[in-house]
C-alpha cells in the first residue's frame, strides 16, 4: 500500500460514524449488510449515512452493489488487511514479527472487490 492510500483509509476511518460503520461491514461478512439495515443500525439519517460511505468508498474501504431496489454495502478485507499490514510492515526494525495474529480471510471471494 501506497502512503498516499493509507493517509486516506486512516482520514475516513478518523470519524466515530464511519468508524462505527466500516466495523458493522466486518462484523457483518462477506454479505455485507443492506444501507437500511446498517441506517438502523447506526440510528444515522439517510443523508448522512450517505456521506460517510462515500468517504469510506473514495478510501477504498467499502465497495457496493443494487440488488435489485436495495444496495449492499460490503467491507474491502483486501484494502483492511493492506493498511495492518502498511502499519506493521516496519515493526521493531524487523526484529520481532508484529503481523496481526490472524488475517482477515473471508470466505466469499465477492468480498474483496
Amino acid at each position: 500500500m501506497e502512503t498516499k492510500a493509507a493517509l486516506e483509509a486512516l482520514s475516513a476511518l478518523s470519524h466515530d460514524s464511519r468508524l462505527a460503520a466500516f466495523r458493522q461491514l466486518v462484523q457483518a461478512g462477506p454479505g455485507g449488510m443492506s444501507v437500511g439495515e446498517l441506517r438502523e443500525l447506526l440510528d444515522l439519517p439517510p443523508a448522512t449515512l450517505t456521506a460517510h460511505l462515500n468517504i469510506l468508498r473514495a478510501a477504498a474501504l467499502v465497495h457496493d452493489e443494487r440488488e435489485g431496489r436495495v444496495i449492499r454495502v460490503r467491507a474491502n478485507y483486501l484494502q483492511m488487511n493492506a493498511l495492518l499490514a502498511y502499519l506493521t510492515e516496519n515493526c521493531c526494525e524487523g526484529k520481532v514479527s508484529c503481523d496481526p495474529v490472524s488475517v482477515c480471510k473471508p470466505s466469499h471471494s465477492g468480498a474483496s472487490r
